[in-house]
């Protein structure tokens, strides 16, 4: 049981820290709650820091083959005027490259790269005891014992809660939002990012294939639906502004379309307890304001399976992981939050003076900002 590991949850995170501790030598167990592996319609941002975490897991490549390499972008008013331009080609001079993918691809590579066999499907987690040798965790499927836990079962993690039951839950962002990829009627988009207007924003982001994935938020009541359908909730909302984004929402599918409340948790004491440890959205849920969630799992994974190979004591790897990952995670979550308000805000005249301001930032100020977070280089493993 020296270098066994049970891990919580076959998202992202999940996953990646699977194939990480499989190739440190460790025999993992993946417990997804899901009774089947289904599609996730939506897209996501890899970041340099992201692309070189999935480096360290011999995917880096595979990605850059499917992906689609980030287009022009920024941010628009809803009309269309653009407020603030992205460098593409200066970001990726200074950190690397960025580059947009299906997140149901990601997910396949990552499975398809993990240990033979170690996903368990239908295995929910209902309780967790760690002995101080050892955890034992009672799931949908029976009970499994390892010298490790890792809680990479998200938001509302049953990990979490069984660890750390004093915990605060997530919170509400104040925001809603629809997700879904469509095909552009008028051909392949070569441009993207994001318009924002007066608590509503809609960004754009070109796939590989010529899909594009579209997501809209809008300050909404926690739990708010439409009654008559999301696609036309996004119609009256959104088709009104700048091109392509109306032609975009007449060809999405409502069956297409997902939507969910943002929230994010609030900051953790610690992200390690014993044997056990928590990692991407069960450690640091945030908002999506930077782009940042899914990369920050990646960069969770491979530094604690860094970690781990370097320090025979598990919980005095598990120790160094927590000094290492928490200030970094939640500086980024901060960042996040605070990047939501004032995207969010629609009182009009304070939208006047954030629009003002945006077209008055220089380019290279953007890009130095974005410096500590997409500079992080993997540990040296694997």
């Amino acid at each position: 049981m020296e270098r066994t590991a049970i891990i919580a949850g076959g998202g992202i995170g999940g996953l990646a820290a699977a194939v990480a501790l499989g190739r440190c030598g460790w025999r993992v167990e993946v417990l997804e709650r899901a009774p089947a592996i289904g599609e996730v319609g939506a897209g996501l941002s890899l970041w340099p820091n992201g692309v070189r975490a999935l480096d360290a897991l011999g995917l880096g490549e595979r990605v850059r083959e499917i992906a689609m390499p980030e287009t022009a972008g920024g941010v628009r008013d809803r009309s269309g005027r653009w407020l603030l331009r992205s460098d593409s080609a200066e970001l990726e001079r200074r950190y690397g490259p960025v580059v947009m993918i299906h997140r149901a691809r990601l997910l396949d590579l990552l499975r398809e790269a993990a240990p033979p066999g170690a996903l368990r499907l239908g295995a929910e987690v209902s309780g967790v005891r760690d002995d101080g040798t050892h955890v034992e965790v009672t799931h949908g499927a029976g009970v499994s014992r390892a010298a490790l836990l890792v809680g990479a079962d998200g938001l509302r993690s049953a990990v979490r809660r069984s660890v750390w039951p004093e915990a605060p839950g997530p919170r509400y962002a104040g925001y809603t939002a629809w997700r879904l990829v469509v095909d552009p009627p008028g051909g392949r988009l070569d441009a993207g990012g994001e318009s924002w207007g007066r608590g509503e924003r809609v960004g754009l982001v070109p796939l590989a294939g010529g899909g594009v994935y579209l997501f809209a938020v809008a300050n909404a009541p926690e739990g708010e639906r439409s009654a008559d359908g999301e696609t036309a909730e996004l119609r009256r909302r959104f088709g009104g502004w700048h091109a392509p984004i109306p032609a975009l929402l007449d060809a999405a599918a409502e069956e297409a379309v997902l939507r969910g409340d943002i929230y994010d948790l609030p900051p953790l004491e610690s992200y390690v307890s014993g044997r056990v440890a928590l990692l991407g959205d069960a450690a640091h849920a945030m908002t999506p304001d930077q782009g940042q969630g899914a990369n920050q799992a990646l960069e969770d994974a491979v530094t604690l399976a860094a970690l781990l190979d370097a320090d025979p004591s598990v919980p005095a790897a598990l120790a160094a992981y927590d000094r290492e990952r928490r200030p970094r995670t939640q500086t980024i979550a901060r960042r996040s939050r605070r990047t939501g308000v004032v995207a969010q805000w629609s009182s009009a005249p304070a939208v006047a003076v954030r629009d003002r301001l945006l077209r008055l930032v220089p380019p290279g100020a953007v890009l130095r900002a974005l410096g500590p977070v997409l500079s992080w280089r993997p540990p040296g493993m694997l």
